[in-house]
C-alpha cells in the first residue's frame, strides 16, 4: 500500500511537531511518500530581502527573485528539516525537489499570469517506484522541472495529488494543525464530494482549507481511493480527521 502525505504550513517549524511526525512516520504501515510546502517561510524570508510577496486571487505570483527564494527555503532549509527529522527517528527518508531526476515536469500556469507558477504534466513515477522499493521515505519540495529546464513553483497540495494519482496510492493524506475539516457548526468526520462542493461554494470553507478540499477533490476525480484531511493521528489512526469521498457511506 502506498501513501502520500502532505505536510505544511507552521507546524513545519515547530521541532517538536516535527519530532511527532517522524515518530509516526516510522511507526506507520505501507510505503509512504512525503510532499512538504512552506509557505510561511518563504514569505518571512523573503519579506526580509525586500522581495514583494504578491498574489491574485489567492495564487501565489513567482517572479524570478521569489523563486530563487522558493528553491532555497522549500528545497533547502525545510526539506532537510523534515529529513533530518526523520532519519533521527530511524526512517531512511531522501531529500528531494521536483527537478531531480525529473521527479516532477511542470508547465507555466496561468499562460504566465502568475511568473514561475507551474501546473504538473508528469510525474516520474517508476523513480519514485523504485525508491519505495529500497525502503527509501522520499521526502520532496515541490519545485520542479519546467518545460525550459528551468525551475517552476508548485503548489505543495497540486503536486501531492499528481503524486498520488501517478503512483495509484490508496490514499492521500494533508496533515494540518486543525483536528479536521469544520462544517461551520461542528468538525465533520466523512464528506461527500457534493457536501465537499458546498461548503466551498459558501465560503465556509476557505484560506489554505480550501485549497486541500479541492485538491482532495481532485484526488477523487482521478481514482484515488482515499483522501482524509487532518491531524498527525490520521498516519495511525483511520477514524482521524475528515475522510472525503465520492458517496458518503459513514455518518458525519
Amino acid at each position: 500500500m502506498i501513501r502520500v502525505v502532505k505536510v505544511g504550513g507552521r507546524p513545519l517549524g515547530d521541532a517538536a511537531w516535527l519530532e511527532g511526525f517522524a515518530s509516526v512516520v516510522s511507526k506507520s504501515a505501507g510505503r509512504v511518500v512525503v510532499v512538504h510546502g512552506g509557505g510561511p517561510e518563504v514569505d518571512a524570508l523573503s519579506t526580509r530581502l525586500g522581495i514583494p510577496v504578491e498574489r491574485v486571487d489567492g495564487r501565489r505570483v513567482t517572479s524570478e527573485a521569489a523563486l530563487d527564494v522558493a528553491a532555497m527555503v522549500l528545497s533547502g532549509r525545510i526539506n532537510k528539516r523534515v529529513v533530518a527529522a526523520l532519519v533521527g527517528a530511524g526512517v531512511s527518508a531522501l531529500g528531494l525537489s521536483g527537478e531531480d531526476g525529473g521527479l516532477l515536469e511542470a508547465r507555466v500556469a496561468a499562460n504566465g499570469a502568475l511568473g514561475r507558477v507551474g501546473e504538473i504534466v508528469r510525474v516520474n513515477a517508476s523513480l519514485l517506484r523504485e525508491l519505495l522499493a529500497l525502503g527509501v521515505v522520499p521526502v520532496l519540495s515541490p519545485i520542479s522541472r519546467g518545460e525550459d529546464g528551468r525551475a517552476l513553483n508548485v503548489n505543495a497540495d497540486d503536486a501531492a495529488l499528481a503524486i498520488a494519482s501517478a503512483l495509484g496510492a490508496r490514499e492521500l493524506i494533508f496533515l494540518t494543525d486543525v483536528p479536521a475539516v469544520h462544517d461551520g457548526r461542528s468538525d465533520r468526520s466523512a464528506l461527500d464530494e457534493a457536501e465537499a462542493r458546498e461548503l466551498l461554494a459558501s465560503g465556509v470553507v476557505r484560506d489554505g482549507m480550501a485549497v486541500k478540499v479541492r485538491a482532495a477533490l481532485g484526488a477523487l476525480g482521478v481514482g484515488v481511493d482515499s483522501v482524509r484531511i487532518g491531524p498527525l493521528e490520521c498516519l495511525i489512526d483511520p477514524a482521524a480527521g475528515t475522510r472525503l469521498s465520492r458517496a458518503l457511506e459513514g455518518v458525519a
